[in-house]
């Protein structure tokens, strides 16, 4: 099916309950208010999907081969994107692969047991601990980032599960916690969102803001930002566990409409039609066409400038709405201490 490894775990998260819960109080999901709706749903599988019995949690590698990100995020000229973005929707192809490995199952088991078992498959679709399931299904442990982490793989692969009431075997598993004393993770995050081992204040994440905040973003953020215009993958990029982590052979996951090393001046001066049919079967869908203009007019203000950069800037105040004027004027500012500004 493309999986790298599948577990078969328990529904028992109570050890990492407590934890989740802190997390939410702290404020530290900013605006997912998701997070904080059907909780228990999400520590209690059983209660999201009554009968469930065991969760068989599975990874995909989604890394494209040659995308070149350092180098990306050293021309600000261009526009960085999450790599597990680069490709078609990851949520359509696991869930499409997870719900298929389940018919199959239920066929075996149907037809050993002449019983017919439900499963029902997820993939960052609904309040599932997704990352906990894997760690307890022995997938990897949770590095300090908060990503799952395995020695041979990295953190480079989507995570799946299917939710069953069949009695599977429960692999007993237990992968170390190999992060060490390493915190490279934590000191190359532009934002420092990762303020303790473990704990993410997905405010100041990149990726949130980048992604999950609608409204204009706090000034002091903008500069750390740099040309990272959706997600952001530096505690990946700088993981020692990730130096020789695999590529994927998905082709689904291969790069589309050169997103790789997109130009920011191409991607700004797209209309929201353009934009629309650009990201069009990627998982991209979740920024608005204000976000985008957004996200790009900050990446341009931290840019070298120029005439062309001063121009597309200027063109674009009162073409979309307030919030997007706020940065573009931000943005204009911010260059015109620089010696290229015209």
């Amino acid at each position: 099916m493309g999986f790298q490894k599948l577990a078969v775990t328990d529904i028992d998260l109570s050890t990492h309950a407590p934890h989740v819960r802190q997390w939410l109080d702290d404020g530290f999901a900013g605006e997912m208010g998701y997070l904080h709706r059907n909780l228990e749903k999400r520590l209690h599988p059983d209660q999201l999907e009554p009968g469930t019995y065991r969760v068989i949690t599975a990874r995909m590698n989604y890394l494209p081969a040659d995308t070149q990100p350092i180098e990306v995020l050293e021309n600000s000229n261009k526009g960085y994107i999450s790599r597990y973005a680069l490709g078609r929707d990851y949520h359509k192809v696991l869930r499409r692969r997870l719900a298929k490995l389940a018919s199959q199952i239920n066929a075996l088991l149907t037809e050993e047991q002449s019983v017919d078992y439900q499963f029902r498959a997820f993939t960052d679709s609904a309040p599932v601990l997704e990352k906990a399931l894997a760690e307890k299904g022995g997938l990897g442990w949770m590095g300090k980032h908060t990503l799952i982490l395995d020695k041979e793989a990295g953190s480079w692969f989507f995570l799946g599960e299917i939710y069953t009431n069949a009695p599977l075997a429960i692999d007993q598993t237990i992968v170390e916690d190999a992060c060490g004393k390493c915190s490279a993770c934590m000191t190359v995050c532009p934002t420092q969102a990762i303020i303790s081992p473990k704990k993410l204040d997905a405010t100041r994440c990149i990726s949130y803001l980048t992604i999950e905040h609608k409204d204009s973003i706090d000034e002091a953020l903008r500069p750390l930002m740099g040309n990272r215009i959706y997600g952001c993958d530096d505690c990946q990029l700088f993981c020692p566990w990730n130096r020789d982590a695999p590529t994927t052979t998905e082709p689904d996951f291969a790069v589309r409409n050169g997103l790789d090393q997109p130009e920011l001046l191409d991607l700004f001066a797209l209309s929201e039609a353009q934009f629309r049919l650009l990201i069009q079967g990627s998982a991209m869908g979740r920024v608005s066409y204000p976000q985008w203009q957004r996200n790009i007019a900050i990446a341009l203000g931290n840019g070298a400038g120029g005439k062309d950069v001063v121009n597309a800037l200027t063109h674009k105040l009162g073409r979309v709405n307030p919030m997007v004027d706020e940065h573009i004027s931000w943005a204009l500012e911010r260059l015109k201490g620089n010696a290229t500004f015209l």
